[in-house]
């Protein structure tokens, strides 16, 4: 019929087949890319990889292999291991160096960007000695790590071990509250200096709970990103308590921070170690410089008992027959009032000298003094403390931090980003 018809209609209807062509394939394609995105979001669930991991495009050649084997019921632990290998895990190839960020005894900071997520990421590179290996303390974050997700504590995305280094990826954060007291001129408003309070404290009451002592707790050790998140870090010193062991060693807190049971040498401990050092971060914070700056036990214990009186037997039961206080003879100081050095919160109860008798985290969270907050805030899950906004506009500004974490919550926003945020609930 087609050969008798006009050259023109012939061409219009050759254009109409070829359209329907050209349609019917960008259909196929559109399902195959609809199926290849499934494919990969069955993957991340499968392996628990992060939402916005970018998969290597080779991957789904490499997956025709092993692919079968992945949805098995249970998969292996050498199967995943694998698995996240060839998406590019475990390899240094994956991380681009960008910056120097530190330098200590045993390792080495460096900002870095993943090439799977395109996010920003820390690597610390701790050197390997050939005789001794890695560290212990290396060791000891990485085992207690892979274990603790919560929200306020820093995430270890990743390990790399090559013969000269172990490489640690944890999530990037802007930098470190010492950093923040700093930039801040030592002045932090009170409203922030609350939300990093409680957030210390979330994070620290979620490792208690799991019986992990952290063990160095200071301002250096605390994290914060651009949206006011604060994250605990640094677990080289801690220890869980779930381990059988009659004593812990008192070689532990860098000295600001070291509680005086353990500067006096108490080597049986609990969670209440890291409280005594929350109660001085919280000093630190509202005054803008650290409550007991000593430079050696002596002094420090000095600075202590000038400020909360000198130990007896009543205030401290036990405290005449230990050596090392006798020795130190201290002047008999009386208890200041200490209304007059810190602000109204629960560090009354943190600056106790007993351990036992000190306030816990999750007791602290729930003091009148965060009532302000709001009950929602205690709800949160977890792995929930995310906050939905804009980078905040800088370190000092009024309505960073608490305009941030106040829009998540009640969705209300102050007029403007520097002016004492309205503390009022959204009905």
């Amino acid at each position: 019929m087609t050969e008798h018809l006009p050259a023109a209609v012939k061409g219009d209807e050759n254009k109409l087949s070829g359209a329907a062509k050209d349609e019917g394939e960008r259909s196929r394609e559109l399902c195959c890319d609809r199926s290849v995105s499934s494919l990969f979001q069955d993957i991340n669930k499968r392996l628990s990889l992060p939402a916005d991991i970018r998969l290597p495009d080779d991957y789904l050649e490499k997956f025709n292999v092993i692919g079968p084997a992945l949805f098995e019921q249970p998969i292996s632990r050498r199967l995943r291991r694998v698995s996240l290998s060839e998406i590019g895990f475990g390899k240094l190839e994956t991380y681009i160096k960008l910056d120097k960020l530190g330098e200590g005894t045993y390792a080495t900071v460096y900002k870095g960007r993943s090439k799977l997520t395109e996010n920003l990421v820390a690597l610390k590179e701790i050197r390997l000695e050939h005789e001794e290996g890695a560290p212990c303390t290396a060791i000891r974050e990485v085992s207690l790590l892979k274990d603790l997700k919560h929200a306020n504590i820093v995430t270890l995305h990743d390990i790399i071990h090559t013969q000269k280094s172990l490489t640690l990826v944890f999530e990037y954060l802007d930098k470190d509250l010492k950093q923040y007291l700093d930039d801040c001129g030592n002045v932090i408003h009170v409203h922030n200096v609350k939300l990093f309070l409680f957030q210390l404290l979330r994070g620290l009451s979620y490792c208690h709970r799991r019986k992990v002592l952290h063990r160095d707790l200071k301002p250096q050790n605390l994290l914060i990103n651009e949206r006011g998140e604060l994250k605990l870090a640094d677990f080289g010193l801690a220890r869980a308590k779930s381990i059988p062991t009659k004593t812990y060693s008192n070689e532990v807190v860098t000295l600001w921070y070291r509680p005086p049971d353990i500067l006096l040498g108490s080597t049986d401990y609990s969670t209440h170690i890291d409280m005594w050092g929350v109660g001085c971060i919280f000093y630190e914070m509202a005054t803008g410089r650290p409550l007991f700056p000593g430079s050696t036990v002596e002094e420090e214990l000095h600075f202590i008992f000038k400020l909360l009186g000198t130990p007896t037997e009543q205030t401290w039961p036990g405290i005449t027959s230990n050596e090392e206080f006798v020795a130190f003879n201290y002047p008999q100081y009386r208890a200041e009032r200490l209304s007059n050095h810190t602000p109204r919160c629960t560090a009354a109860h943190m600056y106790t000298f007993e351990g036992k008798k000190r306030i816990s985290a999750d007791e602290s969270m729930n003091h009148a003094y965060f009532s302000n907050l709001g009950k929602r805030v205690k709800l949160l899950p977890d792995s929930k403390f995310k906050v939905h906004t804009s980078p905040i506009l800088g370190p000092c500004r009024y309505g960073n931090v608490t305009e941030a974490l106040w829009l998540f919550l009640f969705q209300r926003r102050p007029s403007s980003p520097c002016q004492r945020f309205s503390w009022k609930r959204k009905r």
